[in-house]
């Protein structure tokens, strides 16, 4: 007991310590990776203001939320992506809805990401576990890295009646029943490790 209530209290700690270091309002959780075939890089995670949107270098994974973004019924979550420079592997980055507990041990949340080889996935976290709602999946919507090693991306996701459709630059790459997955909760953006993006546009539409 007592060695899991130490686990817990770091867990705190650490997200406590990113917090102060976030823009007013916003919120970090870390995700750590447990993979010694793919771990996190060193440093801290740096998430500042800059200006209209906001730049996240993130050696490792995490998500990004202001509690002020809670989404329910109809409306639309946006944000636009610029990859500031490839991961030495794919990584993901993108949008996050649905969210509920956030900074605790039971969070849930969908998410709805694009990579630097062109790809998009959507899955959903319920507190530890993930699972997949459309495996990773390439399409000519999504931009890759240019000769600069940048690219931009204008992610949304769509929730009207009783269908939710993810789009990429105008484009809808995939569409899901509202009922398959949780939409009311929280809205913000997850950047998975080794990946550095800048972050602009993000807003939630009502209706």
């Amino acid at each position: 007991m007592k060695r899991y209530v130490s686990a817990a209290v770091i867990a705190l700690l650490t997200v406590t310590s990113l917090v102060a270091q976030a823009p007013k309002g916003w919120r970090v959780r870390p995700d750590r990776s447990m993979s010694a075939s793919d771990p996190d890089a060193a440093g801290s995670i740096k998430f500042v203001t800059m200006g209209t949107g906001f730049h996240a270098i993130n050696p490792q994974a995490a998500v990004y939320w202001s509690p002020a973004n809670t989404a329910t019924g109809a409306y639309t979550l946006k944000g636009t992506f610029t990859l500031v420079k490839p991961s030495n592997h794919t990584n993901y980055y993108g949008l996050v809805f649905g969210g509920n507990g956030l900074d605790g041990p039971m969070q849930t949340y969908t998410y709805f990401l694009v990579a630097q080889d062109g790809s998009f996935l959507l899955k959903q976290r319920n507190g530890e576990q993930t699972s997949d709602i459309k495996a990773a999946t390439k399409n000519a919507a999504i931009k890759t890295p240019d000769s600069s090693g940048k690219s931009v991306n204008a992610l949304e996701v769509r929730v009207a009646g009783d269908t939710i459709s993810y789009v990429v630059n105008g484009t809808v790459v995939h569409t899901t029943p509202k009922s398959a997955v949780k939409s009311d909760g929280i809205a913000g953006f997850r950047v998975n490790h080794v990946t550095e993006v800048m972050v602009d546009n993000f807003e939630v539409q009502k209706g």
